[in-house]
């Protein structure tokens, strides 16, 4: 594994960014727009962060810092910010401003952590208690929510509010087990709607027809990411939650492919169309190396598996998709989006043909920022 090709690909990809155009965020450039606040970009920052955490290297956290200073105010507002649209996803960005504040001392990164904390506060909740995905998904909840809102919120109240509101956010986890979970498999189904009203959802149960291999990982760092902010570490509903991490990690090594990644539909490997699958590869091989490292995996029956697991992940994608053209290299393999409905989107409906239907890119945030979160974890554990 040449990590000197990786970090230069690193370096490049801030190199060729700026605030208003990062290259990696493909969606946005797609549509002609400039990058807002969104958790697309969040992810990016979050890996260089992270970069920086156990590198000490200065360059990551400068270009975070740059990143995230140009589009929040003195007076913490947040440029793209909009509270009213219930966008769970808004909330990802904000983990980032905890190690920033934490690191700069710049008062504007506390006020817009308040400032993204009232929308958490005020979410709409469907009738278990979770937070609804978006205004325009009322009811429903998807396992990408779940990684966008409760990590942030669970640092929040650990760090400002005395952690009053731990049991809160381990209810809306236990709901999802409770309801979206198979316990045939162990895996999770991308999607709930409360209403059972949604066009793609099933009357009886509420749920999708598919797992999706992304969602299924932003639920695993999830999980991850709360138990490693969490105030109890070792309360009933922390050893509940991470008896809830284990068992996915396991159900997820038994339909891990032989090249060590997983395909787009985990569950289906031998659909047509069905493919290897760059992103979500990238959060399990991170989720089993970090949830190692943190000790999170680390006492479980035969925890080696995991290891072996994570790195035959991470080499698997760098063997299938990290490319060098023209001397240039590319992260391919990436589902650019995918998700069900609005009403007036039936061609997003969970099928079979719908998932293997989004177009597959490279070098697109939603994958190279997870994988150079597993990077960095695979850089750690080789040590």
């Amino acid at each position: 594994m040449n990590t000197k090709v990786i970090d230069q690909y690193i370096e490049d990809l801030m190199t060729k960014s700026t605030a208003e155009i990062p290259v990696w965020n493909i969606e946005k450039a797609r549509a002609g727009k400039k990058s807002g606040w969104d958790y697309i970009d969040g992810c990016m920052i979050m890996a260089l962060l992270e970069l920086y955490d156990t590198s000490k290297d200065e360059k990551y956290l400068k270009f975070a810092d740059y990143y995230e200073d140009f589009r929040i105010s003195d007076d913490g507002s947040i440029d793209g910010f909009k509270k009213e649209e219930w966008n769970i996803d808004s909330i990802n960005g904000g983990k980032n401003l905890f190690p920033l504040y934490s690191l700069t001392k710049k008062e504007k990164y506390r006020l817009a952590l308040d400032k993204l904390f009232e929308q958490v506060k005020d979410q709409p909740r469907t009738k278990e208690g979770n937070f609804w995905h978006k205004a325009i998904y009322p009811n429903q909840v998807w396992l990408d929510g779940l990684y966008m809102g409760l990590p942030f919120y669970m640092e929040y109240d650990a760090s400002f509010n005395g952690g009053k509101n731990k049991d809160d956010i381990y209810s809306q986890f236990f709901n999802v087990e409770k309801l979206m979970k198979n316990p045939a498999d162990g895996l999770y189904y991308h999607c709930f709607d409360s209403s059972k009203s949604a066009f793609w959802c099933d009357k009886n149960t509420g749920l999708c027809q598919n797992y999706w291999l992304r969602a299924l990982g932003w639920f695993s760092m999830a999980m991850l990411d709360t138990l490693n902010h969490a105030p109890d570490k070792g309360s009933d509903n922390w050893n509940h939650l991470k008896a809830m991490f284990i068992d996915l990690q396991d159900a997820m090594l038994r339909v891990q492919d032989q090249s060590g990644m997983w395909y787009q539909l985990p569950a289906l490997p031998d659909a047509e169309g069905n493919y290897l699958e760059t992103s979500g590869t990238s959060i399990f091989a991170y989720s089993l190396l970090k949830g190692l490292r943190t000790g999170i995996l680390s006492d479980a029956p035969n925890a080696e598996k995991y290891k072996e697991a994570g790195i035959k992940a991470f080499e698997g994608i760098c063997q299938k998709y990290l490319k060098t053209e023209d001397g240039v290299l590319s992260l391919d393999g990436i589902c650019l989006v995918a998700g069900l409905g609005p009403e007036n989107n039936r061609r997003r409906d969970g099928s079979v043909a719908y998932y293997l239907s989004e177009p597959v890119v490279k070098d697109d945030a939603k994958g190279v920022g997870p994988f150079i979160l597993a990077y960095n974890e695979y850089k750690l554990i080789k040590k």
